[in-house]
């Protein structure tokens, strides 16, 4: 709130407007119902500028550019670069470095769109507003409003800033996007009772973005721009610093420890061969090589690709990646926590149980053909001021057909197509002449209706206050007495609706002879006939239930979060299976009471969070993170925007989503279907588990390599070039590692708890595989070239060291494809990228060896089908080997902690 007074700041924080009397409020405000003179309207827009959002300091293209090189491995594939050019290795060079840019690129492209947020907040503001200033209404750009202008609201209106209402009259207003709540507000003038309310329960005050959806108010302007809570959420959204995710910050750390592992092993080649007497040069020829063999200049490529080769498939599944990395984030989920409306619930207001004849009737029973239905019918579609679109082929409800209006009257007049009674005929047939509007005080409404033989008032309303206004009931088609039974029986069932959190209508009706001339609620709802009671609400989506309990068996817990009442919001959390009884529930207020610290050791006792406001969520979602806790946030309002920022992984409403949501999410669901996060959840699983399997091959690979020349460079020999190195690492690698990456998931997957975010990439087997595979490849190509060295010339050695380490890498990527399964348990043509991998990468590595010219080039020779032979079968056994102790792990039991 920006009050008048800079100076009174501190009490206007201390006594919120709601709290205030509309006398008060003007007075604070130095206002009137006449509204502000011209002159002292512009003086204080000079004050307090103009009523928009501010926009978040953008970042140029070339910053974001620039950005994607600030990464540890991406400095080692530059560094990479530059020795292949002190080598003379110019097109190794140039290849790297289109890899490095690629890479850059992709990030760009994927997080271009991140700062567009307070864009699609300022597009949420009424262009034009009402106003009355010096007496007289005016029309002005929403943007020239300032605290103390008097504004006018009606149906359709977007409110243009915070107001204080003075002036209600059956007003309403759709707050969902602001406070997560599905049915519109009833708004009033009176004065509230506690600052600590939140947005939801603060019924005199109408706030930015929300619409107005019924009746009309008059207001006056308490806050605008960046001070309403539009406002404060915007603030939130780019106070919010986006993390890096578990996987970047795995990859940062490999590229340190391989920086380490590099200069270490590097000085201590160069210091042993001084000290052997080698030159100098030679020295450092030979530790270029190792750094070139330790660096996996691939990897971080790979992984990009792998990650946007996963983005394609959810995208053909309904999940819209807008940044690489939440594809990887979302397989370590461990907390959902999700909005309510729209999310869970299909965010309309359904039928689901009527109360007529004193039983209880699911909302699926034929009416008409009940005593009584067909009066039930009319009194809830003609006394019921939402249509039926003409033009509209269909809709969201059971009838299939576009209804427009209050969500409550439109869930009516749904039902009663959905069994085959029609509003429009009804309306030919009986055509209203009269009505009372609703009233939020007299919280009823009635229309009177042209029948045959005379009129009839048709009245709904809240049950209570209906009931007392009832003289007679219909029994069974005929009209009896009220009596106290009768009154009782209502009354359980209108409590066993409510008990099950279904917001309730009751409905009546009074025959009159002639037309009243002035009907009053004095005249025309007393001496009602009582035919009986909806139960409605939003439902939850049909198939999230399943979704929900996949979630569960994947270790995944679900945290409902919403702007909608502790009653309601726990009864759909049941029906889901997301909380078994009430203790698990947890509103605003309570959640005000309590310190972070107590909150950051209780969180994990509450499932569903109700009444809250976008501070809340930004709070809920931090306590889980402390935790360390990986925490995806769903939402498709304005209110859950700062939440969706400050999780791992924001995921947005595509459908009904706002822009803004849409905006900061991660991921966005093209179909609103919770389902689509655990098919998401999945397929990041799978893109995770199949990035490990990459790194698992590239880094044995690398080690193999490293081990080759660290050990021949000790015994003295001359065992393989700098440009040999880099061909493997560059074609006979990639290749085969981004087959990996297409490796299908497994059909455990999801039965499997996800991984903790502090847990290592080279769990679970990957480290030890690393290791003793890294061991295994170095030691048949140290065999193979000692045959070689003593049984040919050293060309031919050399030659056939470099097809074993090369042949071995293809091989091995078969091996890594599980660390416990058999191969043949997989199947060898189950995964056909692999296949394809493997023919292309060995028909490079044998090409460079057979071509007369390029040989040369390489600094190889042509070999005969013996010693092929030998090279072949020193490739194929590591496959052997590997298979031999994958068995061991099976029989031991470690299988399952090893894949």
């Amino acid at each position: 709130m920006n009050p008048v007074e800079p100076t009174k700041a501190k009490a206007e924080t201390l006594t919120p407007f709601h709290t205030l009397g509309s006398e008060e409020v003007l007075k604070r405000l130095d206002s009137s119902l006449d509204g502000l003179r011209p002159e002292e309207a512009a003086a204080r827009r000079e004050r307090y500028g103009s009523n928009l959002l501010q926009e978040a300091k953008k970042k140029t293209l070339l910053a974001k550019f620039i950005e994607q090189f600030k990464n540890v491995m991406i400095f080692i594939l530059l560094v990479a670069a530059v020795l292949s050019g002190v080598l003379g290795e110019w097109t190794d060079t140039i290849i790297i470095l289109l890899v490095v840019v690629l890479n850059a690129v992709l990030g760009v492209i994927q997080e271009n769109k991140a700062e567009q947020a307070l864009e699609a907040l300022k597009s949420m503001s009424s262009p034009m507003a009402r106003v009355r200033r010096g007496g007289q209404v005016t029309e002005i750009k929403s943007e020239e409003l300032v605290p103390g202008d008097i504004v006018l609201l009606e149906a359709g209106n977007v409110v243009p800033a915070d107001v204080r209402l003075l002036e209600a009259a059956s007003l309403k207003t759709e707050e969902a996007a602001l406070t997560g709540e599905s049915l519109p507000a009833e708004k009033q003038t009176a004065v509230l009772e506690g600052a600590d309310l939140v947005i939801g329960d603060r019924t005199n005050m109408a706030y930015m973005s929300s619409s107005v959806t019924y009746g009309r108010g008059v207001g006056v302007v308490t806050a605008t721009g960046m001070q309403t809570e539009v406002g404060r959420i915007a603030g939130f959204i780019s106070e919010e610093e986006s993390d890096v995710t578990p996987l970047q910050k795995k990859l940062d750390e490999l590229g340190k420890y391989f920086t380490y592992i590099i200069l270490g092993v590097c000085v201590v080649i160069f210091a042993v061969g001084l000290l052997e007497g080698r030159e100098l040069l030679d020295m450092t020829l030979t530790s270029i090589s190792l750094a070139v063999a330790a660096i996996p200049e691939g990897l971080p490529a790979i992984v990009t690709i792998i990650l946007a080769l996963g983005v394609q498939r959810m995208a053909g599944r309904k999940a819209i990646i807008r940044k690489l990395p939440a594809v990887e984030t979302l397989g370590s989920t461990e907390i959902i926590c999700s909005d309510k409306t729209g999310t869970l619930t299909l965010n309309k207001m359904t039928v689901e149980k009527l109360y007529l004849n004193g039983e209880l009737l699911e909302a699926t029973a034929e009416l008409s053909s009940v005593p009584g239905g067909k009066r039930l019918l009319e009194v809830m579609t003609l006394c019921n001021d939402s249509s039926i679109d003409e033009g509209a082929a269909g809709g969201g409800g059971k009838s299939g057909k576009a209804i427009i209006g209050d969500p409550t009257e439109t869930a009516l007049v749904d039902y009663a197509l959905s069994i085959g009674t029609d509003k429009r005929e009804l309306e030919r047939e009986q055509p209203r002449r009269s009505e009372l509007p609703f009233d939020s005080d007299r919280k009823l409404m009635t229309t009177i209706h042209q029948v045959e033989g005379g009129f009839r008032a048709l009245t709904k309303g809240a049950p209570d206050v209906l009931l007392s206004r009832c003289s007679h009931i219909l029994e069974a088609g005929d009209i009896v007495p009220l009596t106290e039974e009768h009154t009782r029986r209502i009354s359980a069932g209108n409590k066993q609706l409510a008990d099950e959190a279904l917001r309730v209508l009751a409905f009546a009706f009074r025959e009159h002879g002639e037309l009243p001339a002035d009907p009053t609620p004095e005249s025309t709802e007393t001496g009602l006939v009582f035919v009986g009671l909806a139960g409605m609400i939003d439902p939850p989506r049909e198939e999230v239930k399943a979704a929900v309990a996949v979630c569960r068996k994947a270790g995944v817990r679900p945290v409902m979060i919403t702007g909608d009442h502790r009653d309601t919001a726990a009864a759909i959390a049941k029906r889901l299976g997301i909380i078994e009884d009430d203790n698990a529930v947890l509103t605003g207020r309570e959640l005000d009471k309590i310190s972070e610290q107590d909150f950051a050791e209780r969180v994990a006792d509450y499932s569903v969070y109700a009444r809250v406001s976008p501070e809340h969520k930004v709070r809920i979602v931090k306590a889980w993170r402390a935790k360390g806790k990986i925490v995806a946030m769903t939402g498709d309002g304005v209110n859950d925007a700062p939440a969706l920022k400050s999780a791992d992984i924001g995921v947005g409403m595509g459908i009904t989503g706002t822009d803004v949501a849409k905006g900061v999410s991660d991921m966005v669901l093209a179909d609103d279907n919770f389902t689509t996060i655990v098919v998401a959840v999945e397929e990041g699983r799978k893109v995770y588990s199949n990035i490990r399997k990459a790194i698992q091959f590239l880094l044995s690979a690398n080690l193999g390599e490293v081990l080759t020349l660290f050990i021949a460079t000790l015994i003295g020999w001359r065992i393989l070039e700098p440009i040999h190195i880099l061909w493997i690492n560059l074609v006979t690698d990639t290749l085969p590692a981004l087959a990996l990456g297409l490796e299908k998931a497994g059909s455990d997957v999801m039965a499997k708890k996800p991984r903790k975010a502090s847990s290592s990439i080279f769990a679970g087997g990957v480290g030890a595989g690393i290791i003793y595979q890294g061991i295994l490849e170095a030691l048949l190509t140290l065999l193979v070239y000692y045959w070689a060295h003593t049984h040919y010339d050293e060309g031919v050695a050399v030659t056939m060291a470099f097809a074993t380490l090369g042949l071995l890498q293809i091989t091995h990527a078969f091996n890594v494809r599980s660390n416990t399964k058999s191969l043949f348990q997989l199947g060898l043509f189950s995964n056909r990228y692999m296949l394809g991998a493997s023919v292309i990468s060995g028909l490079l590595l044998v090409l460079v060896i057979i071509i007369p010219g390029l040989n040369e080039w390489f600094g190889v020779q042509h070999m005969n089908g013996t010693q092929w032979l030998i090279v072949v079968g020193a490739a194929l056994a590591i496959v052997v080997i590997v298979e031999l102790v994958k068995l061991v792990l099976r029989l031991s039991g470690k299988g399952k902690t090893w894949d």
